[in-house]
């Protein structure tokens, strides 16, 4: 069997990469609208009353727009937008996060695909805080840079034009737009002080989460903190491990870890690193922030919502 997706937004940056992405897989054929029909918003409630499922990648107004429209019509619906992230009635996309959220996905109508940023923050602090390691009233700081493209097509369009620095800072004042899904699915008490930036590459990204020993319930070694993580994606191929724990930077080459290793890829890496006396933790979340961050996402949560295997088209 064929499923029919229609991609609404498919001129932008996610959209454009998430019919890369369906281009290849043999359980779908992508469907879009043209030029002169995408924003005739008959022609769109049409499209997904005759298709299977909607992703929808569009500005967070539009994509509330295009949700009232799909409830007129009955259309399932992805959302890559940050519109519904923390919406009681959608279903956070985020499968590996917590037991039972694959599960949540394949039977939701509404499925609201989580950020780049939070994608990481999540998956590195998430499984301290279920394990009892990381205590919900942590006080949490999270330096992270994405590539340019993370900015859609007017921040690829400031870089082609030579506007851009080599880095920057944004976000700055403290009010940033992923910070109530980064709360809400942490199972923290207060949100982290989040310190985005933006480098001069395509696509990638790093999100850092800087821990002190005093800051955990327990001692522990780097180790440790490795298995932790290693064991809650023990049963999930796009998350992995990166370089072992207690310091090991074997695996970085000149002991560099590259923002856009993962550029093209779908999966996410972790990496733990530690001083010599476990006093201090570098946790680190390295995924394209354009594929596991987004369109990546978006695809493996369609294969799970359709009753297909979850990698399809991924790997």
């Amino acid at each position: 069997m064929t499923y029919r997706i229609f991609i609404d937004g498919a001129a932008g940056t996610t959209g454009l990469k998430v019919a890369d992405r369906l281009a290849g897989h043999p359980g779908v054929e992508a469907c879009a609208l043209d030029s002169e029909a995408r924003k005739n918003n008959d022609a769109r409630r049409e499209m997904m009353a005759e298709t299977d499922l909607t992703i929808l990648c569009l500005p967070d107004d539009a994509a509330r727009d295009a949700a009232s429209m799909a409830d007129q019509v009955g259309a399932r619906l992805i959302d890559a937008s940050s519109a519904h992230r923390t919406h009681a009635d959608w279903v956070y996309g985020f499968p590996e996060l917590v037991s039972g959220q694959r599960d949540a996905i394949a039977a939701a109508s509404r499925i609201s695909n989580p950020g780049c940023y939070p994608t990481g923050f999540l998956a590195l602090v998430r499984p301290l805080v279920d394990a009892g390691l990381l205590p919900v009233d942590a006080l949490l700081t999270v330096p992270a840079v994405s590539g340019y493209s993370g900015g859609g097509n007017a921040m690829i369009a400031r870089h082609d034009a030579g506007d851009l620095p080599p880095h920057g800072a944004y976000g700055v004042a403290l009010a940033h737009k992923h910070l109530p899904e980064m709360l809400k699915f942490s199972g923290l008490e207060s949100a982290p002080i989040f310190m985005p930036s933006v480098g001069n590459f395509y696509a990638g990204m790093l999100v850092n989460l800087p821990l002190h020993a005093g800051q955990l319930t327990k001692a522990v070694s780097g180790q440790n903190v490795h298995e932790i993580l290693a064991a809650h994606y023990a049963k999930g191929t796009l998350v992995r491990m990166g370089a072992s724990a207690a310091g090991d930077t074997m695996a970085l080459k000149d002991n560099l870890l590259a923002a856009d290793e993962l550029a093209g890829q779908n999966h996410m890496e972790l990496f733990v690193f530690t001083n010599k006396d476990d006093s201090q933790f570098w946790l680190v979340a390295r995924m394209d922030n354009l594929g596991k961050g987004a369109s990546g996402a978006a695809v493996q949560n369609m294969n799970i919502a359709l009753g297909i295997e979850e990698t399809t088209g991924l790997i």
